[in-house]
């Protein structure tokens, strides 16, 4: 099994930056770029992926209570992931993403998921700070 995190500080309360991260529709303003997910019949989703041109059957649940999401294959259950808010001090809430490969053969290159992950919480500071610059 091959496991990978990573953590950001965003600027707004955990709610309002779970809401962010998980509302319809918001999901490929953060994910990585060649991902496109479709939540069919929750907890069904659909991801579609521009580098192989595939759409893979998917998991998707949201727990708000938890402020916890989590997804996964579908059909052969090699892939699972997580994201985590949690309140800081100051206003301030950090987002953890979890991802772990489940076959060897299925991971891909290690400095290209941590790229992707660093790019993905990146692009979802972002999104939290313009909506919080807005007012929203």
């Amino acid at each position: 099994m091959t496991e990978y995190e990573r953590s950001r500080t965003m600027p707004a309360l955990p709610e309002p930056v779970f809401d962010e991260a998980t509302g319809p529709g918001r999901l490929d303003t953060w994910m990585p770029r060649d991902l496109h997910v479709r939540v069919d019949d929750p907890p069904a989703a659909t991801v579609h992926e521009d580098r192989g041109d595939t759409d893979e059957r998917a998991l998707l649940r949201t727990r708000r209570e938890q402020l916890r999401m989590e997804w996964g294959t579908r059909d052969d259950g090699r892939y699972a992931g997580w994201l985590q808010v949690a309140g800081l001090d100051g206003g301030t809430s950090q987002v953890t993403v979890h991802l772990s490969f489940f076959e060897e053969d299925s991971a891909p290159p290690r400095e290209t998921v941590e790229q992707e992950l660093d790019e993905s919480l990146a692009r979802l500071e972002e999104q939290v700070r313009l909506r919080a610059d807005s007012g929203g």
